[in-house]
């Protein structure tokens, strides 16, 4: 008979330390939304991450394989990387609750 197994969530081994969020924030150049997404995301960084966080900004104009890459077809596009499991939002990031929510930020600060 086979021997079943109970699965528990990976710790880290300093279950304390927060995880690192990686972000990658594709813009199209210097226009109103992208401008607006960017600060919007700053701020939402450094309050709510405080720290823990690497933030890449892509200009699709600027380098517009990366956009293929990543399957972008509209700008501005927040992909959260790490942790697990890979979250995308398109928009200005304007409404922080749904942004919070939306990248599984709220629910990993509590």
């Amino acid at each position: 008979m086979a021997k079943i197994h109970q699965m528990r969530p990976r710790t880290h081994a300093n279950a304390s330390k927060p995880p690192r969020y990686m972000l990658r924030l594709f813009t199209s150049g210097t226009t109103p939304r992208s401008t607006s997404a960017l600060r919007n995301l700053r701020e939402i960084c450094e309050t709510d991450l405080q720290g823990n966080y690497d933030l890449e900004v892509v200009d699709i104009y600027q380098q517009p394989g990366r956009a293929t890459e990543s399957n972008i077809i509209a700008a501005p596009t927040l992909i959260k990387e790490e942790p697990p499991p890979t979250k995308r939002m398109i928009g200005d990031l304007s409404d922080r609750p749904k942004v919070l929510l939306g990248l599984a930020i709220k629910d990993r600060l509590k």
